[in-house]
């Protein structure tokens, strides 16, 4: 079968590669439909293996070369013994996280997303989304409902991540919230505060193209570019009492961001840091004493979220098909995709690949 892998940095391949074997105990296999362009699978394009092992992974026993893709959807062709979760001709969302189930400080809690020996299909797992089919465990494959499509299906994962950072971060009725970061993350942060009950939302970013883009997706949400802005005082101005908002949520990875949301939040506020810096960043501590606020982590998704995602996107209350701008073929995943993505121009936020095209 097709399938396009990770060799090393700037080094990826469309190669044919074994066809699946039969699904082992507890395992399914899946013809994979769309599959998302992470931002993860970006950093490891430019300048990896960050999280695609070199040497064989403790739990898995993966590495490189790597098929790449863990945003993905698809169709149960069949499964191993004790499966009874799906059945074949099952459509399924992929919830993407590989871990031990028990035996595990954190996987005996429920917390499986904080496992340490934690792995993900289409990173550090033999198959990925980025080819014709995979095996995923009975656990990572999710039945979805009839009024799901392929395309949304594919965009629970990168959902999620947005999802839990909005709870993260308390986002409730009536909030005021900063996303800082107009990439996939920050535009479904932004459509997650607003089905959450957020009434004023706030998106700061220097691309003009993807600020517009913002505004189409989420009428009245209001675009600050700090290259152009003075994005601290227009929250003021604009937020009651003129104290700052009650939320940020972080998703750009970027230090500038993060200390603006330190300045735009107000006291007792809560800034959740969900995207990945990919250098050490200084944060104004002083302030976050004097303020009072919450610095909070956000990292990937608790598993068990994977149903409630789905009910978000299927009844519409959160929309991510609109932060897709281009679906593209497999064969044209590397310069339509990837390079693609990587264009300061900003044009693309999330990109799918239509595995059947």
């Amino acid at each position: 079968m097709k399938a396009l892998r990770f060799h090393a940095a700037k080094d990826l391949r469309i190669e044919e590669v074994a066809d699946l074997p039969k699904p082992g105990p507890g395992q399914v296999a899946v013809k994979n439909r769309f599959v998302g362009i992470c931002g993860t699978d970006l950093h490891e394009y430019v300048a990896g293996p960050i999280f695609v092992p070199s040497e064989p992974h403790p739990f898995t026993g993966a590495q490189a070369p790597q098929v790449l893709g863990h945003e993905f959807s698809g169709e149960v062709t069949a499964v191993g013994e004790g499966v009874t979760n799906v059945k074949v001709g099952d459509r399924v969302s992929i919830q993407p996280l590989v871990m031990p189930r028990s035996g595990d400080y954190y996987a005996d809690r429920g917390l499986f997303h904080l496992s340490e020996d934690l792995a993900l299909v289409g990173l550090s797992w033999e198959w990925g989304g980025m080819a014709e089919a995979a095996i995923v465990n009975d656990y990572n494959a999710v039945k979805i409902p009839d009024s799901m499509s392929w395309e949304e299906a594919a965009l629970v994962e990168p959902t999620a991540v947005a999802v839990y950072a909005a709870e993260r971060g308390g986002v409730t009725a009536g909030d005021s919230v900063l996303v800082t970061g107009a990439g996939p993350i920050g535009m479904l942060a932004m459509l997650a505060s607003k089905a959450y009950g957020a009434t004023k939302i706030f998106l700061s970013d220097v691309n003009e193209t993807r600020l517009a883009l913002a505004r189409d997706i989420l009428p009245g949400v209001v675009t600050l570019n700090p290259m152009k802005d003075d994005v601290v005082a227009r929250i003021r101005a604009e937020t009651e009492g003129g104290v700052g908002v009650d939320k940020v949520i972080e998703a750009s990875g970027n230090e500038a961001a993060l200390n603006t949301g330190l300045q735009a939040v107000r006291k007792q506020g809560v800034i959740v840091q969900v995207g990945l810096h990919t250098k050490d960043s200084r944060l104004h501590w002083h302030d976050v004493t004097f303020k009072d606020v919450d610095v909070r982590g956000a990292w990937a998704y608790p598993t068990h979220y994977w149903p409630k995602v789905v009910d978000l996107i299927a009844s519409g209350a959160l929309p991510a098909l609109k932060v897709v701008t281009k679906k593209i073929a497999l064969d044209d995943a590397v310069t339509e995709g990837f390079d693609a993505l990587l264009s300061p121009s900003g044009e693309h936020v999330k990109i799918l690949i239509d595995l059947q095209k």
